[in-house]
């Protein structure tokens, strides 16, 4: 049918969830040593380099496998229904996400406390910003497409 403008926001959702993939999230500098947290582990910066102290996998592919699903979801144009849903549980998927992460932080020397928020911390925020805002292009759409079909 018709797909306009929720392109660019599905497009723009994937691509910060992408970010979020190389953007730490939260870094915090205990004993002269700088730790932070990606969502691919807890890296420590160390005298002759970066040391990755812990690794977070299943993190690090669910992130991908969401990005991908919210990539694919700008090609479910056809079924709306299907497009919304697939939307919706996105937004529910990018807050268990953020949870997920916010577990994994808390793995940090010391715990929460002292810790700088980084651009990745918003990268999830944002994403479910242009979630919603593909849901409010969906549904111009089924309100174009029905006052079109009144007209005939």
């Amino acid at each position: 049918m018709i797909q306009r403008v929720q392109s660019i926001w599905f497009f723009l959702a994937s691509f910060t969830l992408f970010l979020l993939i190389i953007l730490p999230v939260v870094t915090k500098i205990s004993n002269d040593t700088e730790y932070w947290i990606l969502v691919s582990g807890m890296y420590q910066k160390a005298a002759t380099g970066t040391v990755k102290m812990e690794g977070f996998m299943a993190l690090f592919i669910s992130t991908i496998a969401l990005a991908l699903l919210t990539f694919a979801n700008i090609f479910s144009f056809r079924n709306r229904t299907l497009q919304k849903r697939i939307c919706n549980v996105v937004i529910i998927l990018i807050v268990a996400l953020s949870f997920w992460i916010s577990q994994m932080a808390q793995h940090l020397p010391g715990g929460l406390e002292g810790v700088a928020y980084n651009a990745g911390a918003f990268m999830p925020i944002l994403a479910i910003i242009f979630n919603i805002l593909a849901l409010r292009g969906i549904k111009n759409d089924e309100q174009l497409i029905k006052s079109a079909d009144r007209l005939r």
